[in-house]
């Protein structure tokens, strides 16, 4: 993967670890209850979830390269409508719903943080299906595909590592105001995905 689109994927990747979701509710939700350590089970667990969905999409996508040279690009294009499509839904979503947490909460077993985080991680399909469409995106079929498959999965593992990690330090903090401005925050996260449906396939 050349420089240049490696640095868009991290961006790319950097705006859709800080759009809400599933796992980055855990973390708040687990930061608060557990404490930030605590939470690293949930959060190694999650990430372990993403790069086994990131391996069955390149597994996919590879498939597809092999049985066609025209793949890739109709990959792109429904992937960029896909995107728009996941953009207009986000703009159009009610703010995340954080309700208050219960004090005295007892806490969990390491191994069942663990599996909490890996379950969110790969228990929602239309998971497996975004990956699909997104990482066609940025991937060079003139180059291994194994080697972009290492890339693209660390930098994702770990960016989204280190914002659930952020999200579960500062829970406390961030529950008032993610329900104060959230739906303000879901139309911006929903316009930058409808973006990247129109500007990602065109690039090469």
């Amino acid at each position: 993967m050349a420089m240049e689109t490696w640095l868009l994927y991290l961006g790319a990747v950097i705006g859709l670890s800080l759009t809400p979701g599933p796992n980055s509710l855990l973390a708040l939700t687990h930061g608060a209850l557990h404490g930030h350590r605590r939470t690293l089970l949930t959060i190694t667990g999650g990430s372990l979830g993403f790069v086994l969905l990131i391996a069955m999409s390149m597994l996919g996508i590879g498939a597809l390269l092999k049985a066609s040279a025209n793949a890739l690009l109709i990959l792109k294009l429904v992937g960029g409508a896909y995107l728009i499509w996941l953009g207009v839904q986000l703009w159009r979503a009610p703010a995340p719903d954080l309700a208050p947490l219960a004090p005295g909460h007892r806490g969990q077993a390491a191994g069942t943080l663990l599996r909490q985080g890996f379950l969110a991680a790969v228990s929602n399909p239309k998971v497996l299906l975004f990956y699909g469409a997104f990482l066609p995106q940025f991937i060079d079929p003139a180059r291994p595909l194994a080697g972009q498959f290492v890339l693209m999965a660390a930098t994702f593992a770990i960016v989204e590592f280190a914002v659930e990690y952020l999200l579960a330090r500062l829970a406390h903090r961030i529950r008032p105001w993610l329900q104060r401005v959230g739906r303000r925050f879901n139309k911006t996260c929903g316009g930058l995905f409808m973006l990247m449906g129109v500007a990602l396939p065109a690039t090469r």
